[in-house]
This record gives C-alpha cells, sequence and structure tokens, in this order.
C-alpha cells in the first residue's frame, strides 16, 4: 500500500488520477501489465469504453454513465501519460491543445462574430475552420483527416458527407434507391460466378450505398442498426420464453415454431 498522500486522497480530482497513473507506469515500481502497454495495445480498450458510454446513454443508466465516462477518461490518461513518456505530448499539452480548439472554432460565443446564425450557417462556418486546421496539417485532398479507425459504417457515411460538399453527390434519394438495386444484382451476380474476395467486395458496395441512403435520410446507420440489433434481441427473447412455456429450447424446435413465435411475439409488441 502506497502511502502518498495525494493517491489516498478521495478528493485528489485530476492531479490523483494523473499521478495513479504515473506510479502505474512507473518502470520499476507500476503494474508489469501497464508497463508492457503502448498506444496500439490500449487502443482497443478506448474504443470499447466509448462504446461503452454509448450504450449507457442508450439505457438511460446515469450511474452506470458515470463510471463508464470514468473509464473513458482513463483511456485519455493513459494514452496521454505514454505520450509524456516518449515526449510526444502531455496531458496539459493535449487540454490546451482541445481548448484553444473549442475557443477558434466558436468565435460566435468566444470572439466577435454575431450569435444570431442559423444552424445551416453555424455549421458552414465550422467547416471553413475545420478546412483551414487540415490545410494547415497539409490535408489538401477533400477526403483527407476522415479516421481510419471509426466504425465502417460511419466512416462511410462522412466520407460521402466530404464529396457532396464538392459536388460529388446524387441529387435526390431515387438515384440513391437505384444504385443498391444495381448492387444488389451485382452482389447476387458475384455470388453465381465470382470469387469470395470479389463477393466481399460487391458486398462492400452495397453496403456503402445503404450507408449513402441513411445519409439522404438524415439517418445514423449506426444507431439505427444499433435499434434493430435490440429489437432483434429482444424479440428473439420473447420466443426463448415462449418456448420455455412449452418446456423447450431453441434447439429442440425447428425454423417454423420458431418463425410462428416471432411473428406472435411482434404482433404483441405493436399492440402493447
Amino acid at each position: 500500500m502506497t502511502d502518498d498522500p495525494l493517491i489516498q486522497d478521495p478528493d485528489g480530482g485530476m492531479p490523483r488520477l494523473l499521478e495513479i497513473m504515473r506510479r502505474l507506469r512507473d518502470p520499476d515500481t507500476g503494474c508489469p501489465w501497464d508497463i508492457e502497454q503502448d498506444f496500439n495495445t490500449i487502443a482497443p480498450y478506448t474504443i470499447e469504453e466509448a462504446y461503452e458510454v454509448a450504450d449507457a446513454i442508450a439505457r438511460g443508466d446515469w450511474n452506470d454513465l458515470e463510471g463508464e465516462l470514468g473509464d473513458l477518461l482513463l483511456q485519455t490518461v493513459y494514452h496521454t501519460q505514454m505520450g509524456a513518456e516518449a515526449g510526444h505530448f502531455t496531458f496539459e499539452s493535449v487540454v490546451k491543445a482541445v481548448s484553444d480548439k473549442m475557443v477558434a472554432r466558436h468565435p460566435h460565443v468566444f470572439g466577435d462574430e454575431q450569435r444570431d446564425k442559423s444552424t445551416e450557417q453555424q455549421v458552414a462556418d465550422w467547416e471553413k475552420i475545420k478546412a483551414a486546421e487540415r490545410a494547415d496539417k497539409a490535408q489538401t485532398r477533400t477526403l483527407d483527416g476522415v479516421a481510419t479507425g471509426l466504425p465502417a459504417l460511419t466512416r462511410a457515411v462522412k466520407l460521402q458527407k466530404r464529396a457532396a460538399r464538392v459536388g460529388f453527390d446524387w441529387p435526390d434519394m431515387t438515384h440513391v434507391i437505384d444504385k443498391i438495386v444495381e448492387e444488389a444484382g451485382e452482389l447476387v451476380e458475384a455470388r453465381d460466378h465470382m470469387t469470395q474476395v470479389e463477393v466481399e467486395d460487391e458486398f462492400g458496395d452495397l453496403l456503402f450505398v445503404v450507408a449513402n441512403l441513411a445519409r439522404h435520410l438524415d439517418i445514423d446507420p449506426e444507431a439505427a442498426l444499433r435499434g434493430t440489433n435490440a429489437k432483434f434481441s429482444r424479440r428473439f427473447a420473447g420466443v426463448e420464453d415462449a418456448l420455455e412455456a412449452k418446456g423447450k429450447t431453441p434447439a429442440q424446435s425447428d425454423l417454423a415454431e420458431m418463425d410462428a413465435l416471432w411473428d406472435q411475439v411482434k404482433a404483441a409488441e405493436k399492440h402493447a
């Protein structure tokens, strides 16, 4: 047990957390597992924690959200500690950079611009500022800076939005739906006549156009699919409950029976 008063202080706040991480990473007295980690090994945990934050919000579980936000904050502290050890950056420099960015991106709040702008104008101004930031980073191409680590559907929408800003976009949803039909046909043809690699390529094309349809409908495809996943899980649990009432498991049933029970569960939801 450490006798460090800061680490033992429940009211130590951010300095306490930073010191805890520094001690965990200490090459002589720290935790062997923590010492072995690097940016690449911690990155998957960072992504996982972000999803757990989103999950707590979706469930409306505010007590759980408090803990999940702490876990996500710990990821930032972890990366900044490793950055400091390598001489790349520090927690303080990260905080300064994001604070400077927020002030620069909100001149209508922190500067001398008027606040009485439409939402559309604020979005347009925001994009101009971000474009200038990308130019400063030598990101001169339209699609530069769209993170490769994003969920694939989310990245597809972001890529399409960037392309649309320079006029590379269908004028209405009719063209998008026609493209979906075309890509579905190409997928069927690939399934029958092409290699698995080519089938995967055609399937990716279909998903990309479906993401484009979501964009035209102003729908977040990730959120829509999460909702459908939750609905499927809920309804299948209802099927399992109905089978259990009969003294059966899904393995002891068949598709016809489970499909009929699915329809019953679905109808009960609609009339609830």
